[in-house]
């Protein structure tokens, strides 16, 4: 072999003993996986539902993988903040979010422009959970159903004195069910948006605003007081919580349905191996009777779809939600 044939092999095998030395501890991060804190970014306040989803899971992940799971909450911009903060860290598994689906199915559509691109920047784990909203009205509002409370919007809108309506912010889950809704049903309304739930709930009960679509677990303390009405539930089923409160699709609007989910999510590029650690995880902690209990109460539904599954559900409300923030007209910039 001559001296230059000699001198190729030694650097091509000097290559491919560096490729070999940087892969390794990919691999081998993932077999041991996890071995320090995990952090779960919750892109809402703390002690939201969705706070209390995130807690009650990352709770059960720390004790099985033993581990702990700390929750960083990051609200803000319909959830980008959070989001952001996941999508720009390592994809080792130790920086995880939690977010509503709306970030994922609804945002893209509503704001001008995303700090990250929700299919090249992310990858969803599961869909943890599903929650349905109730429409509620403050008792001075003559009305007792979902249609008359239709009927009584049209005529406020036809005096050009529409109904407002409050939620909990620019692009949160009451806000899209009210825009779905009055496409659906054929009335106008002014959106009054909330820096939070809190506020909104105050002032809703207190009759300074006097409709929204709110998480129904939130209001049946005010339902059950006589302090708000329930007219109706989005969910596709009535609700476990309020048995007696019918839905909107059996009041008269057939076909209506909203349902937000709650999503883990993980960086672009997470190892396979990790990812597939994770989705058990979360399917493990929402089989524990505990978990079920507590988000029975909280009208929460456990889920726990995983692959493919969370990528076509999130394709799929992306695409609705486009058509109706195209006929709402609807942009945040």
């Amino acid at each position: 072999m001559s001296a230059e044939c000699a001198s190729r092999l030694a650097a091509i095998l000097a290559t491919s003993v560096a490729i070999g030395c940087i892969a390794l501890p990919v691999h081998t991060a993932a077999q041991s996986y996890p071995n320090r804190v995990i952090k779960l970014v919750v892109s809402s306040v703390a002690g939201s539902p969705a706070d209390i989803v995130a807690r009650t899971i990352g709770d059960k992940m720390s004790i099985s993988l033993k581990q702990t799971v700390v929750i960083e909450n990051r609200p803000g911009a319909g959830g980008n903040i959070g989001t952001e903060v996941v999508a720009k860290a390592a994809p080792d598994g130790y920086t995880l979010g939690h977010a509503l689906s709306t970030t994922l199915t609804v945002n893209p559509s509503l704001y001008k422009k995303l700090p990250f691109d929700p299919d090249k920047d992310l990858r969803p784990i599961s869909i943890v959970t599903t929650t349905g909203q109730m429409l509620v009205v403050h008792p001075s509002v003559p009305v007792h159903s979902v249609a008359e409370f239709v009927a009584y919007a049209k005529a406020a809108a036809a005096r050009k004195e529409p109904v407002a309506y409050a939620t909990g912010g620019n692009g949160v889950p009451g806000h899209f069910a009210m825009e779905y809704f009055r496409l659906h049903a054929g009335f106008d309304a002014v959106h009054v948006p909330y820096r939070g739930n809190a506020p909104m709930v105050v002032d809703l009960v207190a009759g300074q605003v006097k409709v929204g679509f709110v998480a129904t677990s939130g209001m049946m303390d005010h339902v059950r007081a006589g302090r708000l009405r329930g007219l109706g539930v989005s969910h596709i089923r009535r609700a476990e919580l309020a048995p007696n409160v019918p839905t909107i699709a059996e009041s008269g609007f057939p076909g209506f349905s909203i349902e937000t989910f709650q999503v883990m999510l993980a960086p672009a590029g997470l190892p396979d191996q990790i990812a597939a650690t994770l989705e058990r995880e979360v399917q493990t902690a929402l089989k524990h009777p505990d978990v079920t209990e507590r988000f029975r109460q909280m009208d929460t539904t456990p889920v726990g779809v995983i692959g493919a599954d969370v990528l076509k559900r999130i394709q799929a409300d992306r695409q609705t939600w486009a058509k109706v923030i195209a006929a709402a007209n609807m942009r945040i910039d």
